[in-house]
């Protein structure tokens, strides 16, 4: 049974490979499917879908996207898959939604510049990242290539993390309005890497629980950093509240360089039997 990977990025987000350049390399390893998920934006999903149907007739593109909302004050992700990125309310939508990540994006800035002394503008980091959208990998990387930091994680661990004193949340994006975005677009609904939130079981199971009422459809319960408690874990949650099972690598090209493509650190397999009944729920 071959390989797919239903969370990946390319340089319309956070990723470091171009749309075709991700697709291409899907191709390479064998995948019988991929999913383009980048932050808050369809912008390469015709041109993937184009190019995989004309390249790649053997290998399926699904169109996706992944929501970062607020929950309690810290980030939770909602992955869509097949998504129509044609449909003119969801664009209007998420330009909504991007406004929401402009302005925590600007007010980060402004945080960091008073509160460290560094010289980081939002209009800095959009020249360097022009037609993209704008995550805390940019805000990491300007760091570093600046030389504030010494690395990306050095950022994230005294800066920009959840718990950090320079982290500013999204304001009013729930992961009830991702949700209703994605089912009302007809696509499928999937809460993201539900382990990397840190929850306890119960209080886990209680966001499942309330995301379920607004539409969720599935669970993220393969995942590139989860040991196999985890997973297993989450594939018994999954079935518990009659959910699907998704899985991805979360694939960033060199912002995230020990996860490769459809294997994450090496062990990742995503087995494609679990697509038949994502698509067929959409």
């Amino acid at each position: 049974m071959r390989a797919i990977d239903l969370h990946t990025h390319s340089t319309c987000s956070d990723g470091t490979y171009s749309v075709k350049e991700l697709m291409d390399y899907a191709y390479a390893k064998g995948l019988a499917a991929i999913a383009l998920t980048d932050h808050d934006t369809v912008k390469g999903l015709r041109e993937a879908d184009e190019y995989v149907k004309e390249n790649y007739p053997d290998m399926e593109f699904v169109p996706g996207i992944e929501f970062s909302t607020v929950n309690e004050g810290k980030d939770v992700h909602i992955v869509g898959l097949y998504m129509n990125y044609n449909d003119q309310e969801l664009l209007d939508t998420i330009d909504s939604f991007m406004n929401s990540r402009i302005e925590r994006n600007i007010r980060m800035c402004k945080k960091l510049s008073e509160g460290t002394g560094f010289d980081i503008t939002f209009e800095a980091l959009c020249r360097e990242n022009p037609d993209t959208v704008i995550t805390r990998a940019h805000f990491a990387r300007y760091l570093v290539e600046h030389g504030y930091c010494s690395s990306k994680q050095e950022v994230f661990d005294r800066y920009i993390g959840d718990t950090c004193p320079y982290y500013v949340p999204r304001e009013n994006i729930t992961p009830e309005m991702a949700i209703e975005t994605i089912v009302k677009n007809g696509g499928v609904p999937i809460l993201a890497h539900p382990v990397l939130y840190h929850m306890s079981d119960a209080k886990l199971e209680a966001l499942v629980v309330r995301l379920i009422k607004a539409g969720l459809a599935g669970l993220e319960a393969i995942y590139t950093t989860y040991e196999a408690y985890e997973e297993r874990q989450m594939k018994e949650l999954a079935e518990k509240h009659g959910l699907l099972i998704s899985g991805g690598s979360d694939f960033h090209g060199d912002n995230k360089p020990a996860i490769d493509l459809g294997v994450g650190y090496g062990k990742l397999f995503v087995p494609e039997s679990l697509l038949e009944k994502i698509k067929n729920y959409s």
